[in-house]
């Protein structure tokens, strides 16, 4: 077994990992989920309360918390190896819920931004100054800002000198000032950078509302159920998403309702159709009402790199996919007209 004391991964790992917890709970009965979200609520409390920003636990909590620690947070740190002194997450960004409940739990959770052009780390949390929501602070020598559309622009020697032989390429994001225009939205705040989502990638609805895909599919794969998702909707009236469902999450609702799950038309099953419908409305409920995926379509074969549908970062390639799945997507918007 390999018991690591730094461990340095994309979003998809703690994802797998998070949604493998979930799993567990659902099969387990009330006493273990209360403990988890015991565990995790009040290792949370403590985490804020260290770095400042929250009221410490109270006398009971502090009792409480050692007896959850042995039987709840040593058990789930366990599955890292039990040795993490850091864990790093980069390349994509990590939902909140996801970062709360890792951190609650006790995972040294540390998140960071870069790309290959600033070579390739541009900030990243501290142990001591961690907001795990956010990507960090700078490092030493790099500057940060915001260009037009909250772009955020990295000038410092990270910063690479240009394109091999691609003038025109480099002059295209590199400006005369040396900011380099990374092509990611953000925002900072009291020094931290918050990514918020990618130019190219914000999807504009036939209504002229502007929506983040990110954030939309980062709420669908909290469940459980849900494995991967993309959704789509650029120059529709509405959003409708592709789904990769977890093959272990789907056994388990197929055997409820006894259905074959390994028959692909078992997908088709009006009852999954509900509860999918169900579970976006669930997911979604704190976004606004032009942010709903109104239809979706469900698979069980996974979108990988050996397929074409990832990049090495573990990142959706959407233009691939959506070309991939084009049919099932003209599919979800026939007879369905834009919501009043």
């Amino acid at each position: 077994m390999m018991r690591p004391t730094v461990l340095v991964s994309v979003p998809r790992i703690y994802e797998r990992t998070y949604a493998r917890l979930q799993q567990q709970l659902a099969e387990r009965g009330a006493l273990a989920r209360a403990l988890v979200r015991w565990t995790q609520e009040l290792g949370w409390r403590h985490f804020q309360a260290r770095h400042h920003r929250g009221t410490a636990p109270g006398r009971w909590a502090g009792l409480l918390r050692p007896v959850l620690q042995y039987l709840v947070a040593d058990k789930f740190l366990a599955h890292f190896g039990g040795r993490l002194r850091l864990a790093v997450s980069g390349g994509a960004p990590l939902s909140v819920t996801l970062s709360r409940c890792l951190v609650g739990l006790g995972l040294p959770l540390l998140q960071g931004y870069g790309l290959t052009e600033a070579a390739p780390v541009v900030s990243v949390n501290r142990l001591d100054d961690n907001v795990p929501e956010s990507a960090g602070t700078p490092l030493p020598g790099i500057e940060v800002r915001l260009g037009e559309q909250n772009e955020l622009l990295v000038r410092g020697p990270n910063v690479m000198m240009g394109y091999w032989n691609r003038p025109e390429d480099t002059a295209q994001v590199i400006d005369a000032e040396g900011w380099l225009h990374t092509g990611d939205q953000g925002r900072i705040e009291h020094g931290h950078v918050f990514i918020v989502g990618r130019l190219k990638e914000i999807i504009v609805l036939s209504t002229g509302e502007k929506i983040t895909p990110d954030n939309v599919e980062m709420a669908l794969i909290e469940d459980p159920l849900i494995d991967q998702a993309m959704v789509v909707g650029e120059g529709k009236p509405y959003l409708v998403a592709l789904l990769v469902l977890n093959t272990k999450a789907w056994g388990a609702l197929a055997k409820r309702w006894s259905l074959p799950a390994e028959d692909s038309a078992a997908l088709a099953d009006e009852r999954l159709q509900q509860h999918i419908e169900n579970l976006c409305r669930r997911s979604l409920a704190r976004f606004p009402k032009y942010a709903q995926v109104r239809r979706c379509w469900v698979t069980l074969e996974p979108w990988t790199i050996a397929n074409g549908l990832l990049t090495p970062t573990l990142k959706l390639k959407r233009p691939a996919i959506e070309h991939r799945f084009a049919e099932h997507i003209l599919k979800l918007y026939v007879g369905h007209l834009s919501p009043v």
